[in-house]
């Protein structure tokens, strides 16, 4: 990630400022929230690259969410100048509620333990919130990685919205799941929700842009999101049904309007329809069995395809294959938004 070229790209994508926005004289600060668990063999990678910031961040907070591998050893070069939270195993979205609660800085910036920080992505996400300080979410595009082999960017599949966030965060994580959030806002909502196993990036950002906050992204690839072989396979049906799982949470948010019921209407059924075709491959390729597909290809919201998809994997699995759709790369899912 520390190539050799110091500049920095500061174009960046936001919706319209709404007003005058008078840009801060002084940039907010940051916290780096790096959440870990049984990432030992990582985490030092992800802390090498918050620490080599070319804009300091005000703190990096490591949060040890109930690890049994021997991460006071990964952590041993770093102890004098990280914070360290140990709680128990509680996942992802715990962690991240503990490291914000511990943090000081006016925005907290999400760091993965197995992914890392090109040393300009805090001066740029900096220089965006002061330029427009109307904006809770900011970050930057994120480059994939697979092997040490760059495979694309999040951006280049996965288009940010700048104009109708609120409708567009239901197709789509277009925020991706790595920006730094301001901590005040982020406590104003109740944190992440840690009902959810996956996906609570997402159902955070969504309840931010309902609850009237925009999000801006700076266009260059600041963020190295490392692909490794099985994280985007082996848990990708209850992953998708958290997301159908979020949706269906955003039908009750307060914040939500009436005219943009349909338009959640629409990716419900989009996302219940990705889940239930997921089920049926799994199915079908001997992963996990699953006695539910008869009762989905009965239920409502789906779209035909994957209704008729649930009911030949149920029934008739070799004919299932047909109406399944190909499988993708995992990068190319992520892309879309992390399906």
């Amino acid at each position: 990630m520390n190539g050799e070229d110091s500049s920095i790209d500061l174009s960046y994508l936001a919706p319209p400022a709404d007003g005058d926005v008078a840009a801060l004289t002084e940039p907010p600060t940051f916290s780096i929230l790096i959440p870990t668990y049984q990432s030992a063999d990582t985490v030092g990678d992800a802390i090498e690259s918050a620490l080599a910031q070319t804009v300091p961040a005000g703190e990096v907070i490591v949060v040890d969410d109930g690890s049994t591998d021997d991460l006071d050893a990964a952590l041993a070069p770093y102890r004098d100048r990280v914070v360290l939270v140990r709680k128990e195993n509680g996942g992802g979205a715990s962690a991240l509620n503990a490291g914000a609660d511990a943090a000081g800085g006016e925005f907290v910036a999400i760091l993965d333990a197995d992914d890392a920080y090109d040393r300009r992505r805090i001066e740029a996400m900096s220089a965006l919130a002061a330029a427009r300080p109307d904006l809770d979410l900011v970050t930057t595009d994120a480059r994939f990685v697979v092997g040490g082999r760059g495979v694309g960017s999040f951006l280049t599949d996965n288009p940010f919205a700048i104009r109708d966030q609120r409708q567009a965060i239901f197709e789509s994580c277009f925020v991706g799941g790595w920006p730094a959030v301001r901590r005040e806002r982020l406590r104003e909502i109740g944190g992440f929700d840690e009902s959810l196993r996956t996906g609570y990036d997402w159902d955070c950002w969504l309840r931010l842009l309902l609850g009237g906050s925009e999000a801006g992204l700076v266009k260059s690839p600041y963020y190295e999101y490392r692909l490794h072989p099985g994280s985007l396979t082996g848990s990708r049906v209850s992953s998708l049904w958290d997301r159908v799982r979020l949706l269906e949470k955003a039908e009750t948010d307060s914040g939500l309007r009436d005219e943009e019921r349909p338009a959640l209407s629409r990716a419900l059924r989009r996302h219940r329809s990705r889940a239930v075709l997921a089920e049926a491959r799994a199915k079908v390729d001997g992963e996990a069995p699953s006695a539910r597909l008869g009762r989905l290809a009965l239920s409502r919201g789906i779209a035909p395809r994957a209704r008729l998809a649930a009911l030949l994997a149920a029934v008739a699995p070799p004919l299932a294959r047909r109406v399944l759709p190909a499988e993708r790369p995992p990068e190319e899912r992520l892309a879309e938004g992390g399906g």
